[in-house]
């Protein structure tokens, strides 16, 4: 029973993650082609607080679900190839959203709360949106791995 809910955890954890790291960037997208000042530091803004809700939420589900999981279930996290690769593409994401998406994030934010009120959305800020989103698709893609393999458990 333990290890069903903890699985569930890591499941739900797994959704929140890349669901929100999808339809964020799906709607900041759309909030930055309007090129309208304050349409856009809204959508700024709600990129940091989606993701501090479900990001970061989303992550802390999936690891206390997925290690919860294999300590009851006991797993050796270093003795399938699928758990070793699928840890390994969880924390290359990770580093890839800490090193550089949360970086230009926070320039945007900053940015976005001055041009809000000045109405001038300067090309610092577009350039970081498409590094944003560039990176953002770079980042997903070891999530999706992650994903593949924790299902198919290939040997």
């Amino acid at each position: 029973m333990l290890y069903a809910l903890l699985k569930s955890l890591h499941l739900f954890g797994v959704i929140l993650l890349l669901g929100n790291a999808i339809v964020t960037m799906i709607w900041k997208m759309a909030a930055d082609r309007t090129d309208d000042p304050r349409l856009v530091a809204f959508g700024q803004r709600l990129v940091t607080l989606t993701d501090w809700w479900f990001t970061v939420g989303g992550a802390a589900f999936l690891m206390i679900g997925g290690y919860g999981a294999a300590a009851v279930g006991g797993l050796d996290l270093f003795g399938s190839t699928w758990l070793i690769w699928g840890q390994a593409m969880l924390f290359l994401s990770g580093g890839l959203w800490l090193g550089i998406l949360v970086p230009a994030q926070i320039r945007q934010a900053r940015q976005a709360r001055v041009f809000a009120v000045d109405g001038d959305i300067p090309a610092s800020y577009k350039r970081d949106a498409l590094s944003w989103v560039v990176w953002g698709i770079i980042a997903s893609i070891p999530l999706i791995i992650a994903i593949w393999m924790m299902n198919a458990k290939p040997v």
